[in-house]
């Protein structure tokens, strides 16, 4: 497999660009179609990207058939966290009577089950972009003939239960998706557009009145359905601030945010982007809250001297002052009415510990 020779520049670390599973259905489609048209089995297919960046693939698990041809592409995600990398996506194509061309899903690929994805309820989750490559790539080969595409991945099936997909409403498979055809390694855009439309989908099948639960990880997850009884929960990891704002402008009044106390004490201090490259102020945070309660400052020198939010809770709690985390989640509270400019915002936070859950008494 010959890996894209294209690079970005990361925090000073230089990284590899991988490819789409867009460009991958788009190179399989094409190769499959060439091959129909010529009798003749290929290596390797160029196609163009969005970007601008020209893609030579290698073309794999050729079948030339009398009525079709199907080849595969193996996805390449460069140096970006993506657990479709190495997924091979088929495509099988033949030939039409008339001129059109004509796309859809097989096995491995998802159904989309709800509002707010691209496409319609029931149709296979492979995105206008990716579509619209395909149609250009084939109308390359030939401007007049018609082909049908059915795009598969039989790989899909597994992989996607380890995707975003199911909660914004794709099941039984991965998405042909991809805008520019490329892959970005470690794209913030790339997240924050799962998230957005993970809080899209909520909004147009649960409606904005409904409560929505932003959770850094998996405890605010289950803890919002076993605990609240609530579905409607979003993975943000540290992007908060960019997913409350995007579900505010969509409508949503009504929030419960729940998140560790290493992350959201800095919540309480007006940090919204969580990562501890843009603030760390953990420590800092429980101090500033058990001064404003007055407590004795040699509190404060002892809690600088730790390593955690963790160790910090322990400290509290052996020294009855465990109630000082609610005063900081009451503080986390204001600061989201302030971070959104509206005080008529319902909104509910909570910390919890490893150690403690949610009970620090």
């Amino acid at each position: 497999m010959k890996k894209l020779d294209l690079y970005v520049d990361k925090d000073g670390k230089k990284l590899r660009c991988g490819y789409t599973t867009g460009s991958c259905a788009t190179g399989a489609s094409k190769a499959s179609a060439k091959m129909l048209l010529s009798e003749e089995k290929i290596e390797k297919i160029k196609i163009s990207t969005p970007s601008s960046v020209e893609l030579e693939l290698e073309v794999n698990n050729i079948d030339i058939s009398k009525d079709y041809v199907i080849s595969s592409i193996t996805k390449d995600a460069g140096d970006d966290i993506d657990v479709t990398d190495k997924i091979e996506i088929f495509s099988k194509v033949s030939l039409r009577e008339d001129s059109k061309i004509i796309i859809t899903g097989g096995i491995g690929i998802g159904i989309i089950t709800k509002k707010g994805i691209y496409g319609e309820i029931g149709d296979y989750a492979i995105n206008p972009t990716p579509k619209k490559m395909i149609e250009t790539e084939l109308r390359k080969l030939d401007e007049n003939q018609g082909f049908n595409v059915e795009i598969f991945s039989p790989q899909g099936v597994e992989i996607s239960k380890k995707t975003f997909n199911k909660n914004i409403g794709i099941e039984g498979g991965i998405s042909i998706i991809g805008t520019t055809g490329i892959v970005n390694p470690m794209s913030e855009d790339a997240f924050l557009k799962s998230i957005y439309m993970e809080i899209k989908s909520i909004a147009q099948n649960e409606g904005t009145d409904s409560t929505l639960v932003l959770t850094p990880g998996n405890y605010g997850v289950d803890f919002s359905k076993n605990k609240l009884g609530i579905h409607t929960s979003v993975k943000v990891s540290n992007f908060l601030g960019k997913s409350l704002k995007y579900a505010y402008n969509l409508g949503f009044r009504k929030f419960y945010l729940i998140g560790h106390i290493g992350k959201f004490s800095k919540v309480s201090l007006g940090v919204f982007n969580t990562h501890n490259e843009v603030a760390d102020l953990r420590l800092e945070a429980f101090v500033f809250y058990l001064a404003m309660e007055s407590v004795e400052k040699n509190h404060f020198f002892n809690i600088m001297k730790l390593l955690s939010a963790e160790e910090a809770v322990e400290y509290l709690v052996n020294n009855n002052l465990g109630w000082i985390i609610e005063k900081m989640e009451k503080g986390a509270e204001s600061r989201v009415l302030k971070y959104l400019k509206d005080d008529n915002i319902d909104v509910k936070v909570k910390m919890y510990s490893m150690n403690r859950g949610v009970n620090f008494d």
